[in-house]
């Protein structure tokens, strides 16, 4: 490829129903405590209102140049997707992969209810092109992007800040020894950023590259590369069936492994409009969407789970993403 070329770029989306009957009852055989499949911190995981429908549109108005998207799910059409004919008519390059096509060869890992997982096999989606961009399904773009904004001569443009080790941050080592003496440390959580430590640790660093809900441009032969030289990692990766402390994310091992070759492109601004918070009084909302829309600098938006927000103020931000995308 030539130096000014622009590689073709596919667009891919994780997507689950929670709220399918079927799929419930599939989490319950797996889960210790089968109550625990209402539990609303797990919940919020696996339910939607249909976003993704907004996601996969607002890729197609505002990202002109992507070839193909793809929806990776377990068996599973979301509701827009349906009526096949209208699909085939309206959404000619947006496909579904199901978790047995990526994870072929491993399927005993199957199912899975892990997006840590999943992730780590959707490089071996068929016909995949080369760069490739993550999206969650709560994740917009808000104005039109071009090829740049993710690759710079075939390079990812990551977007995050550096941060310091949990162990190596003043207060968080207090706050354990602390826990320690009184015997209330808890059990060491999967968390998001812990996921990225992990894996800036494996890969050599004294910090890591800290990312958030954005758009995550990603090389195939980068994730493919590594997980054939690190067979034990790759299945610890995919064999936990819900995320696990040991598990690292397979888009921040991308951004570690781009970062060491000096292969990638850093950038401290996430040109995002970030909104988790809906306790917050309807003004804060309305001007949370209003500056995303007017805001010349921001380019995504999302929104974190959306399936816990009030009625009245789903049906707002809904009325919304109709307006933008529809």
């Amino acid at each position: 490829m030539k130096k000014d070329e622009v590689p073709a770029i596919d667009a891919v989306i994780m997507w689950v129903d929670g709220n399918d009957p079927f799929h419930k009852e599939k989490m319950e055989t797996y889960l210790e405590h089968t109550h625990s499949v209402n539990n609303k911190s797990l919940r919020t995981r696996y339910d939607h209102v249909n976003e993704i429908e907004f996601c996969v549109k607002s890729i197609l108005k505002y990202a002109e140049f992507v070839r193909n998207i793809f929806i990776v799910t377990d068996n599973q059409i979301p509701d827009f997707l349906k009526d096949q004919e209208k699909a085939q008519r309206e959404f000619p390059n947006v496909f579904i992969v199901d978790h047995k096509v990526i994870f072929e060869g491993y399927t005993q890992y199957l199912p899975t209810f892990n997006s840590r997982s999943i992730a780590t096999m959707i490089h071996r989606i068929p016909g995949l092109s080369s760069s490739f961009v993550i999206f969650n399904d709560d994740v917009f773009l808000i104005k039109k992007v071009i090829p740049t904004d993710f690759f710079i001569n075939n390079k990812p443009v990551i977007r995050g800040v550096w941060k310091p080790f949990d162990e190596n941050v003043f207060f968080k080592k207090v706050k354990r020894i602390f826990l320690q003496r009184f015997n209330k440390v808890k059990l060491e959580r999967a968390g998001h950023y812990k996921a990225q430590q992990l894996i800036a640790k494996k890969t050599g660093f004294h910090q890591y590259f800290k990312s958030h809900h954005v758009p995550l441009p990603i090389r195939k032969s980068t994730i493919d590369t590594f997980l054939k030289k690190h067979e034990e990692d790759h299945i610890n990766n995919i064999s936990h069936r819900f995320r696990h402390a040991t598990q690292f994310l397979p888009e921040s091992l991308s951004n570690h492994i781009e970062i060491k070759k000096n292969t990638a492109i850093l950038s401290d601004d996430y040109k995002l409009s970030y909104i988790q918070n809906y306790k917050k009084p309807f003004l804060w909302l309305k001007y949370k969407l209003r500056d995303a829309d007017k805001n010349g600098n921001k380019l995504f938006l999302c929104l974190q789970s959306l399936d816990q927000c009030p009625p009245e103020k789903l049906s707002f931000i809904k009325k919304w993403l109709q307006e933008k995308y529809n």
